[in-house]
């Protein structure tokens, strides 16, 4: 809710700071005393368009900050995605600055940001029913979702989401399929003599590179015999071996004389001919896989450059050759199955429709009983508000197919007619002015759950009215705050202003010789007695301030 608003040279205000709590307030004050230059400064704050004509005169610049809290855990999401949540327990807070000369600039947190994400966020913590009605429940795009949350119905739009959802899935995969089984056959002469071609050579992973090191060997192989046999020969010779057996001879004569001075020597003596032994082996292995077959070299030469071939031709990489093939066969499998999977998959896709069909029918259907419930709810209280010629009513059309979605295939419409004889029409075509502030009212008391904005503001809701149905408009207005919203009005009606738990008042004089408007929270009996002024005018008598005491008994 709003806690906090400060106005810095806004027309006739120099200087303005008004902390908020909940419930139903109240402003009250003389015509022309300034209360819609408090609307015209909160517009601002929460990204209304700007106006340089509301600097003060002789200002450089204005500036309206506005604090809320706690902070909606929806904004808070939307706050998180550009980087500038509050911490817990801190205020969010949006503030608008615009100059003489027309620039404007918005912060939330003190951080700059565009004027469209401040009316974005702005929207969802207030909404002003009056002059500045622009969103909520004028904009039929927020019409279905409201109805939703009246009637419940969360479940089963999410059931709806869901199966649109699936239905969407199978959509995809059947027209890939189909895009496959196209591409097939425009490319069948193709796709057979490649498969039979890659299946006739049959390349296997990694084949490439060991071709090329079986190549590279065969090609020195000569060279490598000739070294490979000089090296075991060295190793298998009567000299090495006897030079060996020699040094362990002698070095076991001198051990006999020190007794385990020479052991780690023998050891090492022991070690070095297990070593040469094991080379020797390791040489002989080697030298019997050095080939010279020429054949074999020609068979693994052709065998490569073919590989590289079949790789060109197919513009792939040799170790990429196994997937193509696979690829193209199972392209080939799809088009000699005749389309079989894109059948089948078709059928998924209907059965899918038929779900979603289901779901949103049964979504409609409770839709339609949350409109008719609506619907009479709201009639019920339109005499009370002097509007017994009014009709109000929830339009349900259903969309056509290309326009079905996961919400479902309900195009919803809140239509009304303030006089009779005309017919109704969406909310944002009826009248303006108090009228359609009353109507507003209205469908508040029974929507405010649905809508969940945190603050109401009604302007002038109590124009051209009075007695039993002022009343009954501060009746309502109070019942919306004690339901958790924080209710805004500004009013002429002393009956509206009896229901008020905070009452302002706002009035003009005269400070240096400058015009202002000054905004003071009145104490109980500060209330009593504008109530009582409100009542007779301007000489307040006892029968006023009798009368007030009366209306204050509303509050509660």
């Amino acid at each position: 809710m709003l806690t906090r608003l400060s106005v810095r040279d806004v027309v006739l205000i120099e200087k303005l700071d008004l902390d908020f709590a909940g419930g139903f307030c109240a402003f009250t004050g003389e015509t022309g005393a300034g209360k819609s230059i408090l609307l015209d400064s909160l517009a601002l704050a929460i990204g209304a368009r700007s106006d340089s004509g509301l600097v003060r005169h002789g200002a450089e610049k204005l500036s309206v900050t506005a604090e809320f809290y706690p902070v909606p855990s929806d904004i808070e999401t939307l706050l998180d995605e550009q980087d500038i949540k509050p911490e817990d327990g801190e205020a969010l807070i949006l503030r608008r600055v615009v100059s003489a000369d027309g620039r404007s600039k918005a912060f939330i947190n003190d951080r700059a940001v565009s004027a469209s994400l401040l009316k974005q966020i702005g929207e969802r913590l207030v909404e002003i029913h009056g002059q500045f009605a622009t969103h909520g429940l004028l904009n039929p795009a927020a019409h279905r979702d409201i109805l939703d949350a009246y009637g419940r119905l969360d479940e089963l739009a999410g059931q709806c989401r869901k199966a649109y959802s699936d239905w969407q899935d199978k959509i995809a995969d059947r027209q890939k399929a189909e895009e496959i089984l196209q591409k097939a056959r425009a490319d069948e002469d193709f796709l057979r003599s490649a498969v039979a071609e890659l299946k006739t050579f049959a390349p296997q992973s990694g084949e490439e590179d060991a071709l090329a090191q079986k190549r590279a060997l065969m090609m020195n192989g000569e060279r490598l015999a000739e070294s490979l046999n000089g090296a075991l020969e060295a190793l298998r010779s009567d000299e090495l071996d006897r030079a060996v057996r020699t040094a362990r001879r002698q070095t076991e004569n001198a051990a006999h004389l020190v007794e385990n001075r020479y052991d780690g020597i023998l050891t090492a003596l022991d070690q070095a001919n297990e070593a040469l032994n094991e080379a020797a082996n390791a040489l002989e292995t080697e030298c019997a896989e050095v080939d010279f077959d020429p054949r074999e070299q020609e068979a693994v030469e052709e065998r490569l450059y073919g590989l590289r071939s079949l790789a060109r031709k197919y513009q792939t990489s040799p170790n990429d050759l196994p997937a193509l093939a696979d690829e193209f066969s199972d392209r080939l499998a799809a088009l000699d199955r005749g389309g079989t999977d894109a059948v089948s998959l078709a059928k998924e896709e209907e059965k899918a429709r038929l779900t979603y069909l289901t779901a949103a029918r049964a979504l409609s259907d409770g839709r339609k009983k949350a409109a008719a419930a609506l619907d009479a709810a709201v009639k019920n209280e339109l005499a009370p508000l002097k509007l017994e010629k009014a009709t109000f009513s929830t339009q349900i059309d259903t969309l056509p197919e290309s326009l079905w979605s996961a919400d479902g295939f309900d195009k919803v419409c809140f239509t009304a007619s303030t006089n009779a004889g005309v017919p109704p029409a969406p909310l944002n075509k009826i009248a303006s002015g108090g009228e359609l502030a009353r109507f507003m009212l209205a469908l508040k008391v029974n929507l405010a759950e649905a809508e969940k904005i945190p603050t109401l503001v009604f302007d002038e809701v109590d124009s051209a009215v009075g007695g039993a149905t002022a009343s009954a408009i501060g009746e309502r207005l109070a019942r919306l705050a004690r339901e958790g919203c924080q209710v805004l009005a500004i009013t002429h009606s002393p009956q509206v202003a009896s229901f008020a738990r905070n009452h302002f008042r706002v009035r003009k004089g005269e400070t240096d010789g400058k015009t202002v408007t000054e905004t003071v929270l009145l104490s109980a009996a500060e209330s009593a007695e504008e109530i009582a002024r409100m009542l007779s005018g301007a000489a307040v008598t006892d029968a006023s301030r009798a009368a007030a005491r009366e209306l204050l008994k509303n509050r509660t």
